[in-house]
């Protein structure tokens, strides 16, 4: 089995909210992943998305969206990005989804001997659009609720621990206390989103304290679903 990560598709099929504002590889970039995902993902591979799927408002609005990552290859597990509005609650969204596309919420999951926990995140002390007044509460809230997820994780005791987080965890300007998090969680994989266009230079990927940090978001990775490792 091969692992695979990418983020923020920001689908589109019920609402009218082009990509073009962040450049013109947006354009067509449904077809773009359809295309890229078909060649490149095997039916019993393992996908990681960390969130933004969809730009839909309300569930029903995302349900095309849904079913379009349902219909392409490799099970798929995703978690809630800032801009999944159509994420209603847990119950209702599990009633709409297949057998191979599931998300994470403050929990755990396993694959093929691969350990899956994960959160939103929020932005952080120290990275660029953070605000005490904003995100401080929050920021504290994902903290706890990562917590809960490595706690799932490590009853799995899987061979591999990967995790997934939307915000970027880690940036030029230094590290959030999600890393040390995933480092003294035992994770080795993590995987974020939420960067787009020039916003992409101040991220920060590689392995950091034994754990390794990629950036998924699809037009930082040509709207391809880029390969992580194999089991």
């Amino acid at each position: 089995m091969k692992v695979f990560a990418i983020s923020d598709l920001h689908l589109g099929a019920n609402v009218d909210k082009p990509m073009d504002i962040f450049g013109p590889d947006w354009e067509g970039h449904t077809e773009k992943i359809a295309f890229n995902w078909n060649k490149t993902v095997g039916e019993d591979d393992l996908v990681l998305m960390p969130g933004d799927l969809s730009w839909a408002m309300r569930l029903e609005e995302a349900i095309d969206d849904l079913k379009f990552i349902e219909s392409l290859p490799g099970h798929k597990v995703f978690i809630r990005g800032n801009h999944d509005y159509w994420f209603s609650g847990p119950g209702k969204v599990r009633k709409v989804l297949g057998a191979k596309l599931s998300f994470l919420r403050f929990d755990a999951l396993e694959f093929g001997g691969v350990g899956l926990c994960g959160v939103r995140g929020q932005p952080w002390p120290g990275y660029s659009e953070y605000s005490e007044d904003e995100d401080g509460r929050l920021y504290r809230r994902e903290l706890k609720r990562l917590e809960l997820s490595i706690e799932s994780l490590n009853k799995l005791r899987c061979k591999t621990a990967c995790a997934m987080i939307h915000y970027p965890p880690l940036a030029r300007g230094g590290q959030s206390e999600f890393c040390e998090l995933f480092r003294r969680g035992g994770v080795k994989w993590v995987v974020y989103g939420h960067v787009h266009g020039h916003s992409h230079d101040g991220v920060v990927e590689g392995e950091f304290d034994d754990v390794n940090y990629v950036c998924a978001s699809a037009d930082q990775i040509h709207f391809t679903p880029k390969l992580l490792f194999s089991v």
